[in-house]
C-alpha cells in the first residue's frame, strides 16, 4: 500500500506497489541495464499542475483595477518591499538558528567521541569508541530521517530541484508549506550532526523560498490562520515573484553573496523577469546576509566587527601570494576537464542508486533504516581511516579544534582526524588554507576516494541534505592532492600553492556536478572575497560544465526528469520546427457555453477522467447549426468558487439582491480550492442557470493551428502561461496547449524523441 509519504520518491509510479507475485517473476529477469527497471525516465506523470503566472483579467479584475488610484499603487509597492526585506530578516535569522544548533551539538558529539577514544587508546579496547561513534551517528540521523519521511517528505534532499520546479511553473505538492520548513531546518541540523557526507547550505535555499511564499501570502494553513494582510498578493503571479527573491535570499545567506543570489534566481529559477524584479531580489539578498552577519558576530562576540558574512566562509585569499600566473591557465583547464568527468561519474553513479531507491526502497521504514546504515558506514569508515593513517602533525601553531593523539608521540596529533572530526565546512577552509605540507598526499588520496563514494551514496537519502559542500570537499581534497603534486614535480617553486589548487578543484567538482556556471562564479569570487580568480574560476567552471554535459545532464535535471516532472527549459528542441501545433495540442476539448446549466457545469468538473482546469467559453447559440467561436477561458478554480457561492442566474432575477461575488471571495479561496467533491448542489440546483462572462478571462492568448511548435513555445514560456488555446481561422476552439504537451518532446540521444504521459 502506498502511504502518501512515498509521493516524493523520486517520480513514484503506479508500478511501485508490487504484489508478491511480481517480485517472483522479477527476480528471475537478468537485469543488465537499469532501463529495464519499470520505473522508466520517459515519462511525464500527470500529476502536476501548473502555476498560473498570467491574471485572468475578467471584469472583476479589470473594475478592481480600475478602482485602485494612484496613491494605492504606490502603497502595494511600498509593501512589496516591505515583504522583501522580511523575507531578508528572516532567512538570516533562520540560517544563524542553523548554524548555531549545528555547531554546539556536533561540538558536544565531537568532543564526547574524543574523550572516549583518548581513554581507550591508553588501556586498550578502541571498539567501544567506534561503536560509540557509529550509534551517535545512527541515532541522530534517525531522528532526522524519521521526521522527514513520516511527516514530510518533500524536505528529503536539498529542495533546489523542487524550487527549481516551482519556479518554472510547476506546482509541487507543499513544497512552500510552512510545515515544510519546520522539517527541513530540524532534518538538516540533524543530518550535519550525524556526521553524513552532506551540508547545510543546499536547503536554505528551499528555506528561503518557504518563508517568501509564507510572508507575501500572509497566513498560513498549516496552522490554519489568516492574518489579513498582503491580501493583493494572494495569487501565483505575486507568490512566484517573492520566491524567486526568498531563494535568493537563501543563497546569499549560505553563502555570503548577495550578488551570487540574484544571479542563482535568474539562472535556475525564475522564468518571467523584470528589472524592478531584480533590484527587489538584491535588496532581499543584501538583508539577509547582513541580518546573518550581525547575529553572528553578535553571538561570537565581536559585535562591531562583521567578519561571518555567511554559513560557510573561505577565508581570505591574499592576492599578493596567491596570484596566478599566464602558464598556468592550461592546467586549470585541465582542472577543469577532471571536475566534469568527475561530476559526470557522480551523477551517473547516484543515477542507478536513485532508480535503485524509487524501486526498492520506497516504504517510508525502509528509507529510514538505510539512512541510519549510511550513517553507521561513514562513521566506521572514518573511523578506520583514521586508525591506519599514520600521518602525524605538532600540534605548535595548528589551528585544530579537537587536536585527537591516537598512536601518535606527545604534542603531535592524528592529521587525519581533522578531516573527520569536523563539520564539512570546517574541512573545506583547512583545504584552502593550512600551509603546504599539512596533508600526506597518501591520506588525501583515500579520503577523496571514500569520501567521493560517501557523498553519492547520501544524495537522495530521505534526509534534509544538500550536496554543495560535499562537492567542495571532494574538489578541494583532490585539487590539493594536485597542487602538492605540481610543487613536487616543480622541485616546490612559488606558484605551485596548493591551497590555490583546492579553490580551483572545488569549483572543477560542484561545477561537474549541478552545471551552473554564472551564479557558481559569481558565488565563489564573493566567498573567496577575491576578484582576482574570477577569470579562472570561470574558465574552470566552463570547461567542467562542457565536458560534463557531454556524458550526462546535471544532477538537479536528472532529479527532476527522475520525477517526471513536466519541466520546460528556456528553449524548445532545436529539432522541433516541423512540428505544428496541431500536432502538439490535446484534443477533443471540454468547453462551457457563456450561460451554462449549473448540472453540466458539475458533472464535467466531477468527471475524473478528464481532470481539466481550464475551460474554454463559447458564444451560447439557441441553434446549434451555427458553430461558436471562442469567447473566453474560465478556469476550474473561479468554477469552484462559483458553485461555492451559488452565483446562479435565476437567484439573481429574483428580487432578492444578492451580493455579487468580489475578487476578494477568489482570493481567499487561494491556494487550495475545495475540491468538487466537497460542494453540495441540490437537484433543483442542477437546473438552474450560471451567467459565466463576468468570470471568464474575455482575452485568453490564442495560437492559429499552423503554428510551429517553437513559436508556441515561446509564447508559452515567456508568459508563463497555463493554457493556450489553439483556434482555427473561423476562431473555433480546436485544441488546447497546456504544459505537458510542451515537456513532452525532448532532445534525446537520437534527436527529437516524445515522452509518453503517466497518471500517476
Amino acid at each position: 500500500q502506498l502511504t502518501p509519504s512515498s509521493f516524493l520518491r523520486i517520480g513514484q509510479l503506479s508500478n511501485v506497489d508490487l504484489n508478491e507475485d511480481i517480485h517472483e517473476l522479477e527476480t528471475e529477469v537478468p537485469r543488465q541495464r537499469p532501463n529495464e527497471i519499470p520505473h522508466n525516465e520517459k515519462l511525464l506523470s500527470l500529476k502536476y499542475e501548473s502555476l498560473d503566472y498570467d491574471n485572468s483579467e475578467n471584469q472583476l479584475f479589470l473594475e478592481e483595477e480600475r478602482r485602485i488610484n494612484h496613491a494605492a499603487f504606490r502603497t502595494v509597492e511600498i509593501k512589496r518591499w516591505v515583504i522583501c526585506a522580511m523575507i531578508g530578516i528572516l532567512t538570516g535569522l533562520v540560517a544563524c538558528f542553523i548554524d548555531i544548533v549545528v555547531e554546539n551539538l556536533a561540538g558536544l558529539k565531537y568532543r564526547v567521541v574524543k574523550d572516549n577514544i583518548d581513554k581507550f587508546t591508553a588501556k586498550g579496547g578502541l571498539s567501544f569508541s567506534l561503536l560509540l561513534w557509529a550509534t551517535l551517528n545512527a541515532s541522530v540521523v534517525m531522528v532526522g530521517s524519521l521526521i522527514v519521511a513520516f511527516i514530510e517528505p518533500v524536505a528529503a534532499g536539498s529542495g533546489i530541484p523542487q524550487i527549481k520546479c516551482y519556479l518554472n511553473g510547476v506546482k509541487i505538492p507543499h513544497v512552500v508549506r510552512l510545515k515544510t520548513l519546520v522539517i527541513k531546518v530540524c532534518g538538516v541540523i540533524l543530518s550535519v550532526v550525524g556526521g553524513l557526507a552532506v551540508g547545510k547550505e543546499g536547503p536554505m535555499i528551499h528555506s528561503g523560498s518557504v518563508i517568501a511564499a509564507g510572508i507575501s501570502q500572509g497566513r498560513s494553513t498549516s496552522l490554519k490562520r489568516d492574518f489579513k494582510i498582503f491580501e493583493y498578493f494572494r495569487r501565483d503571479t505575486e507568490k512566484r515573484d517573492f520566491v524567486s527573491a526568498g531563494a535568493a535570499a537563501g543563497v546569499s545567506a549560505a553563502f555570503g553573496a548577495p550578488v551570487g543570489g540574484v544571479l542563482f534566481s535568474l539562472e535556475e529559477g525564475a522564468s518571467f523577469w523584470n528589472q524592478f524584479l531584480t533590484w527587489r531580489i538584491f535588496f532581499a539578498s543584501m538583508i539577509s546576509t547582513f541580518t546573518l552577519n550581525s547575529v553572528l558576530s553578535v553571538y561570537h562576540g565581536n559585535a562591531w566587527d562583521l567578519s561571518s558574512p555567511g554559513l560557510i566562509n573561505f577565508g581570505r585569499f591574499d592576492s599578493e601570494k596567491m596570484g596566478y600566473t599566464i602558464q598556468e591557465i592550461p592546467i586549470f583547464i585541465f582542472m577543469g576537464v577532471v571536475g566534469g568527468i568527475l561530476g559526470a561519474l557522480f551523477n551517473a553513479l547516484n543515477y542507478w542508486l536513485t532508480m535503485f531507491r524509487i524501486r526498492y526502497i520506497h516504504r517510508p521504514c525502509l528509507q529510514v533504516v538505510e539512512a541510519m546504515l549510511v550513517a553507521a558506514v561513514t562513521a566506521t569508515v572514518g573511523f578506520v581511516m583514521i586508525y591506519c593513517s599514520r600521518d602525524c602533525q605538532p600540534i605548535q601553531g595548528s589551528s585544530v579544534a579537537y587536536p585527537l593523539q591516537l598512536f601518535c608521540a606527545d604534542g603531535e596529533y592524528n592529521s587525519m582526524a581533522t578531516a573527520f572530526f569536523n563539520t564539512p565546512e570546517k574541512s573545506v577552509v583547512n583545504l584552502f588554507h593550512d600551509p603546504p605540507g599539512s596533508y600526506n598526499p597518501m591520506a588525501l588520496g583515500m579520503f577523496t576516494l571514500m569520501y567521493f563514494f560517501l557523498a553519492c551514496w547520501t544524495y537522495g537519502l530521505t534526509v534534509s541534505a544538500g550536496v554543495f559542500i560535499p562537492s567542495l570537499l571532494i574538489g578541494a581534497a583532490w585539487g590539493r592532492l594536485f597542487g602538492i603534486s605540481l610543487s613536487y614535480l616543480t622541485k616546490g617553486s612559488i606558484w605551485a600553492d596548493p591551497g590555490k589548487y583546492a579553490l580551483m578543484g572545488a569549483a572543477a567538482q560542484l561545477g561537474g556536478i549541478v552545471r551552473m556556471t554564472l551564479s557558481l562564479t559569481v558565488i565563489m569570487m564573493e566567498a573567496t572575497g577575491n576578484v582576482t580568480y574570477g577569470f579562472p574560476i570561470m574558465l574552470v567552471l566552463m570547461t567542467a560544465k562542457i565536458v560534463g554535459d557531454y556524458f550526462v545532464e546535471g544532477l538537479y535535471d536528472m532529479h527532476i526528469q527522475l520525477q517526471s516532472v513536466p519541466f520546460l527549459h528556456w528553449e524548445a528542441p532545436v529539432t522541433s520546427h516541423s512540428l505544428t501545433a496541431r500536432e502538439v495540442m490535446s484534443t477533443p476539448v471540454t468547453c462551457l457555453r457563456r450561460i451554462e446549466r449549473v448540472g453540466t457545469v458539475v458533472d464535467i468538473l466531477s468527471d475524473t477522467s478528464s481532470n481539466h482546469n481550464g475551460f474554454p467559453v463559447v458564444e451560447s447559440n439557441p441553434d446549434t447549426t451555427q458553430v461558436a467561436g471562442l469567447r473566453g477561458l474560465i478556469l476550474r478554480s473561479q468554477l469552484i468558487v462559483l458553485l461555492k457561492h451559488k452565483v446562479f442566474v435565476e437567484r439573481a432575477n429574483l428580487s432578492l439582491v444578492q451580493r455579487r461575488l468580489k475578487l476578494k471571495d477568489f482570493r481567499d479561496a487561494y491556494p487550495r480550492f475545495p475540491p468538487i467533491q466537497s460542494i453540495h448542489v441540490s437537484q433543483d440546483e442542477r437546473e438552474c442557470m450560471i451567467d459565466l462572462s463576468e468570470f471568464m478571462n474575455p482575452s485568453p492568448y490564442t495560437v492559429p493551428q499552423e503554428a510551429s511548435l517553437p513559436r508556441v513555445f515561446k509564447l508559452f514560456r515567456a508568459l508563463g502561461l497555463r493554457h493556450l488555446v489553439v483556434v482555427d481561422n473561423r476562431n473555433e476552439v480546436v485544441g488546447m496547449v497546456t504544459r505537458k504537451d510542451l515537456a513532452r518532446y525532448r532532445l534525446g540521444k537520437e534527436g527529437l524523441e516524445e515522452l509518453s504521459l503517466a497518471q500517476t
